[in-house]
């Protein structure tokens, strides 16, 4: 099914609709449901409510357009779009954090929308052409940058860890859990589609996802904030997606493809319903405590066992826990890691244990989490006191939103056969790929894998957090903080080096204009030499006004004062004419504007007439 709207920016808008996209408009809605009905008891004490609602719908008819566009062009208008419509979310509260936020998210979203734009003009060269007149490499590599600055793809992370804390939470569910995926979507038009099958291009995708992966969820570690930590575990599932899209890529769309392109289109799903539940809970926490931080929300939830099951669905779902959701697309992507033995060579084995070493920091991250929310005690005790004697804490409309966000995840994980096999089916003709053969998900072998992941965690969790990441009991915000990417590179490079450059530069183009000039009016345009300077009037009555003096000076013998000659005369007389040609010349330019005005005002008298 498809739809155009023609002669909108000389190319028009053009839409489709299939499985892959009919899932992800479905995910949407539903998340938008659920964030709508949360959001009347979250902003219950905001001011501007009416302009988070307002862009809260801009950017969901947005996002749609993203997701329904047929051709990168409307892929592109939405898309940008999306980043101004949202950027009012991480600037909702107007502290200065959350603005330099923004403004971080805005500059990212701009640089990578503008790359992508580019990168689309040359496509369209090339197409116009018939010939790759700019290679595949640039051109996808351009439009690459784009997306990835929206799927949050190292080293173009840097406004998740910031935006996200900042973010109202509901905004923060939306951001992480699904705006993400339309830059993912953008990057799997490019994969699957334009460089299927290419090696070069599956490798960069691969190394990709695994740094990002990595350095996500080392990040989640050390992290002592609630929603900063979720954001980092989105940046390190981002990694898991594009893991999956490398070996796809490479793979290829035979049916040994098959499982990893279906894992990544699951797992995309998985993680937009994971950070629904887990941001909404964040919300539960702000909105009651108004803090973040570990040390101060530590034992909040010790008696409260709603947001507590609810919570830990979300966590051993992200965590691929058996009989949760995550566990599936997880062991999916697994396979399909092993599947591309023949393309890895000897790298399979590295590519397998870094990935379930960082499926066990995700364990490790989220168990500090649910440990200290839900489990520990407050080293206040007062401030224990208060939170167990808290048992108002959530609106019915609030606990109905995080129910049903939680009910996919369990149902899911239950259901992976008549669930989620058929979504991954959905999505084999957008994937460009055919439908997985069945997996045995509960046999030993793959059953082992989540088992391992799952003893890395709980070793991180007990040597690593317990005994290096705390002090004095208290978890201990121990991440360099000069080791920020955007502080070291992006600011000075954007800022101060560029800058610099360019005024170098600007300078001595300037510099080099003006010796060009130089050489020039010294060399073949060179300047000439009046020949004479007349004190009044011009060549022609200083020739008349010369010929008439020589004539009485010969007549009567004798000179004419100098307020008296005939060359003076003479330049006088041309004075006064030229003077008079331009009073005659003014006049009739009045006149004539006069005339036009008058005819405008009867074309007007006319047209009124013959409109009624």
């Amino acid at each position: 099914m498809t739809a155009a709207i023609q002669g909108i920016c000389g190319q028009g808008l053009n839409f489709t609709m299939d499985g892959f996209r009919a899932v992800y408009v479905v995910i949407a809605c539903f998340m938008w449901a659920m964030t709508a009905l949360f959001s009347p008891e979250y902003f219950r004490h905001y001011t501007n409510k009416a302009r988070y609602y307002v862009f809260f719908i801009m950017t969901l008819l947005s996002l749609i357009g993203v997701f329904l566009s047929a051709d990168l062009f409307t892929t592109f208008l939405f898309f940008e779009l999306m980043s101004f419509t949202s950027y009012v979310w991480v600037a909702q509260d107007e502290r200065p954090a959350s603005l330099r936020a923004a403004a971080t998210y805005l500059a990212i979203a701009v640089i990578g929308g503008l790359t992508m734009l580019l990168g689309i003009m040359m496509l369209y060269v090339n197409e116009a052409a018939g010939t790759e007149v700019y290679g595949r490499y640039p051109v996808c590599g351009l439009i690459f940058i784009g997306f990835a600055a929206k799927a949050g793809v190292y080293p173009l992370h840097i406004w998740l860890p910031k935006a996200h804390p900042v973010a109202p939470a509901p905004a923060s569910a939306l951001l992480s859990g699904i705006l993400t995926k339309s830059g993912i979507f953008g990057i799997l038009i490019l994969s699957f589609r334009m460089m299927e099958g290419d090696l070069p291009w599956g490798w960069a995708m691969l190394v990709l996802g695994l740094v990002t992966m990595v350095l996500g969820a080392v990040l989640a570690i050390f992290s002592i904030d609630l929603k900063r930590t979720l954001a980092c575990s989105s940046m390190s599932q981002i990694g898991f997606i594009m893991t999956g899209i490398g070996m796809g890529t490479m793979e290829g769309t035979g049916h040994e493809g098959a499982l990893a392109h279906a894992g990544t289109f699951l797992h995309m799903v998985n993680h937009s319903v994971f950070k629904l539940v887990l941001f909404l809970v964040a919300g539960v926490v702000y909105m009651n405590l108004h803090e973040l931080d570990l040390n101060r929300i530590r034992g909040f939830g010790r008696k409260k066992p709603f947001i507590k099951v609810i919570f830990a669905i979300g966590a051993l779902g992200i965590g691929g826990i058996p009989l949760f959701s995550g566990y599936v697309s997880k062991t999916m992507l697994h396979e399909g890691i092993l599947e591309g033995a023949s393309f890895l060579g000897g790298y399979v084995h590295a590519v397998e244990w870094i990935f379930l070493f960082s499926g066990g920091c995700t364990v490790a991250y989220m168990l500090k989490l649910f440990a200290a929310i839900f489990l520990e005690k407050n080293a206040d005790e007062k401030r224990q006191e208060e939170f167990d004697e808290r048992t108002s804490y959530i609106s019915p409309l609030s606990a109905a939103a995080l129910t049903l966000s939680a009910i996919p995840v369990a149902v899911l994980g239950l259901f992976p056969h008549q669930t989620m096999e058929r979504i991954a089916a959905l999505g084999a003709e957008f994937l460009n790929t055919h439908e997985p053969e069945a997996v045995h998900y509960f046999n030993l072998e793959n059953l082992k894998g989540g088992l391992i992941s799952v003893t890395i965690g709980v070793l991180i969790y007990f040597f690593v957090i317990r005994k290096l990441l705390m002090r004095n009991g208290e978890y201990a915000d121990l991440w360099w903080k000069k080791l920020d990417l955007e502080d070291m590179l992006y600011r000075p490079l954007l800022l101060t080096v560029i800058p610099f450059i360019g005024t170098f530069f600007a300078r001595i183009a300037d510099g080099a204009a003006d010796t060009l000039i130089l050489f020039l009016r010294k060399t073949v345009y060179s300047d000439r030499r009046v020949p004479r300077e007349f004190a009044e009037g011009n060549a022609a009555t200083h020739f008349l006004g010369d010929l008439l003096d020589r004539r009485y000076r010969l007549l009567r013998g004798e000179d004419l004062p100098p307020t008296e000659t005939y060359e003076h005369r003479v330049a006088i007389r041309y004075y006064k004419f030229a003077e008079n040609r331009n009073i005659i010349s003014r006049s009739l330019s009045f006149g004539l504007a006069l005339a036009s005005l008058g005819l405008l005002f009867t074309l007007g008298y006319l047209l009124r007439y013959l409109l009624l």
